[in-house]
């Protein structure tokens, strides 16, 4: 770091408290922070979402009864999955039909009756539009693309097990999910692309039960929470039977695109087992409805501690107010926001992906005018197997003999005593 220019102004005691005078946020550079402090304090979207989906389903399903609409099994049943399908429901742009002739090879389609009544249907730039319906655009590889960018196949020991950290494994159980997202790091496994991954159980649990490094299990896929409810039980008990296995993690999006699978039963099983942690993906507050806060309630309530991942994307979420009402609705919900990620350079995805400098000015736009509680960690998970990188704005903005000097969340530059006293060590 470069020594500290002594001639910027550095805030003391003496100076006025934080957001008292009229030009506090005058002097940062980044336009949303700058906005911030004036912001629209975010709404809740259960009323909207609720008109939403009654009209929707008023609209497109007005023969299901509230048991069947209510009832997974129904949803998974119902999926729409085909050009043809979606045409009864969306008028589609030329990008969307091109890929939608093509989804049987190319663009595997999937969205549950209920996810697709959160999306403004007349809306073609719908933040949820967007992640679901795929584009002509995917089929474009830009430089720097690929099938496997995290070079998951590459840290696999045994099919279905992917073990890039010393003292934790990614168990890759199913490549069924009942939502495909567009910009999924795992298009090359999911939508019928490979064999069903439930045949590599056995191999992957002796693997993990004969690895005693391992200490965490992180369960995801596809989706594991679309699997049965025996299948889910099977497999819990066999991963926390194993002696050196501290914790376990599920990866899914299903409270927010299936929560109908958050059921009495399903809830009855997975508070046998301590402890367990949930990494729900989040993408937009539109998927806070009714519904899904039923379902992070239940989860909370069962004894599932949950953390959020969200993906950075262009055009969906990439703006301080979405970002801040998406948190700010997790953690009413008790989802913990965990980690934002910079999207993935998967084949076909840069239509998604931000600037990592436009990532930063987020977290920049979020720190100090929310609760620390919901401000994620920025990461990229690293080309080629790297494995995943903290990112942060430049708040450390040099130091002398003496300070370490700090940029806050206006702006301003505060010094830090970074000086051992003599005789101690460095």
């Amino acid at each position: 770091m470069d020594q500290f220019n002594t001639r910027q102004v550095v805030a003391i005691d003496e100076e006025e408290p934080p957001l008292t005078r009229g030009d506090v946020l005058s002097s940062t550079s980044s336009n949303d922070l700058q906005t911030s402090w004036n912001r629209v304090v975010p709404r809740s979207h259960n009323s909207a979402s609720m008109n939403k989906t009654k009209q929707f389903r008023k609209a497109f399903f007005p023969d299901a009864t509230n048991q069947e609409w209510n009832d997974w099994h129904w949803q998974l049943s119902h999926r729409i999955t085909t050009l043809e399908q979606i045409t009864r429901y969306i008028d589609l742009t030329l990008e969307e039909r091109q890929a939608l002739e093509l989804s049987v090879t190319q663009f595997p389609f999937s969205v549950t009756p209920y996810y697709l009544s959160l999306i403004n249907l007349q809306d073609q730039n719908s933040a949820l539009r967007k992640t679901v319906i795929p584009s002509i655009r995917e089929s474009f590889t830009c430089e720097g693309e690929s099938d496997d960018p995290l070079h998951e196949e590459n840290t696999s020991p045994v099919p279905g097990i992917v073990h890039r950290y010393p003292d934790r494994v990614l168990f890759l159980t199913t490549s069924f999910c009942s939502v495909y997202c567009r910009y999924c790091t795992r298009s090359r496994l999911v939508g019928g692309h490979s064999e069903a991954l439930e045949k590599h159980w056995k191999e992957a649990i002796e693997y993990i039960r004969n690895t005693p490094v391992i200490r965490d299990v992180v369960i995801s896929g596809g989706d594991p929470l679309t699997l049965s409810d025996e299948r889910i039980e099977y497999l819990l008990t066999e991963i926390f039977s194993i002696p050196h296995i501290e914790m376990v993690r599920i990866g899914t999006k299903v409270p927010v695109v299936l929560p109908q699978r958050i059921t009495p039963q399903l809830l009855k099983i997975l508070k046998r087992f301590k402890p367990l942690y949930l990494s729900v993906h989040c993408t937009h507050p539109d998927e806070i409805t009714e519904e899904s806060a039923k379902a992070f309630n239940n989860l909370a309530d069962a004894g599932v501690v949950m953390g959020s991942q969200s993906v950075l994307l262009k055009g969906v979420n990439d703006s301080v107010e979405t970002l801040t009402e998406l948190y700010h609705q997790l953690l009413k919900v008790r989802v913990k926001p965990y980690y934002l990620f910079q999207c993935d350079p998967i084949s076909g995805s840069a239509h998604f992906r931000t600037t990592v400098a436009k990532g930063k000015e987020l977290i920049h736009g979020l720190r100090g005018f929310t609760s620390g509680y919901a401000i994620p960690q920025y990461v990229i998970d690293t080309p080629g197997g790297g494995g995943k990188v903290p990112i942060l704005p430049e708040y450390e903005v040099g130091h002398d003999a003496g300070n370490l000097y700090l940029r806050n969340y206006e702006g301003r530059v505060f010094a830090y005593p970074d000086r051992a006293e003599e005789g101690t060590e460095n």
